[in-house]
């Protein structure tokens, strides 16, 4: 897997913890744990898509 396609699929991973993220803030009672753990994978992948495109050509 190239570093263009490994960038997409954390891209596409992060959208979709996005996705949950805000469905969860707009349940009647959102779950502040759930919401913590969202937000703490999102940072995860978003330092590593920044890793990443670090090693592609400018």
């Amino acid at each position: 897997m190239s570093f263009e396609d490994r960038i997409e699929s954390l891209r596409l991973k992060h959208q979709s913890l996005e996705d949950e993220l805000k469905a969860e803030a707009q349940r009647p009672s959102p779950d502040a744990n759930i919401i913590s753990r969202l937000k703490r994978e999102k940072l995860k992948l978003k330092d590593e898509i920044t890793r990443l495109g670090q090693h592609l050509p400018a």
